[in-house]
């Protein structure tokens, strides 16, 4: 009879310590599972202001006449380089940014600056604010992604080029 006893009190040490063991594994798991969706949510971000950077410089491109809404009547809002590179950000589907909060720059922004294969560069940054403590604790509360895509001048931008 001492003998089945042990053996069920022996049993119900192990159980318990399965289940702290189990905790312990499971809470790295999901500590890195969260890491890991963080990430995710980070690399998604960076491609849609990335694809929004070569978005802009492909109509820059094509029409080196209209880098900003200033730049003349024709070049009203959507059709110049900025409202272009914004409206990319702003349809591209599932991403976790605020396209208001992208930061565009486009050099040169002076078309009488633009001539035939004059590169015109459209560089996007954004804060992007991680929301797992362990990924803040790793990289910061704030990670400033940048990107940025060049393409050549495929018309002239003012009439003073060669």
């Amino acid at each position: 009879m001492g003998s089945g006893w042990n053996h069920c009190f022996h049993d119900h040490r192990q159980r318990g310590q399965s289940l702290v063991e189990f905790a312990l594994a499971a809470t790295v798991l999901l500590l890195l599972l969260t890491g890991v969706l963080d990430l995710g949510r980070m690399y998604m971000a960076w491609v849609a202001i990335q694809d929004a950077a070569g978005e802009g410089a492909l109509y820059a491109a094509m029409n080196p006449r209209c880098i900003s809404a200033a730049d003349g009547p024709s070049c009203a809002t959507p059709n110049n380089a900025y409202d272009r590179t914004f409206i990319a950000i702003q349809h591209t589907p599932g991403t976790p940014l605020d396209p208001y909060r992208v930061t565009i720059v486009i050099m040169p922004n002076n078309p009488g600056q633009i001539c035939f294969g004059t590169p015109i560069t459209v560089s996007t940054s954004y804060s992007f604010t991680m929301i797992t403590p362990v990924m803040q604790v790793v990289f910061g509360p704030e990670v400033r992604l940048r990107a940025y895509a060049v393409q050549r001048a495929l018309n002239h931008g003012s009439g003073a080029c060669p």
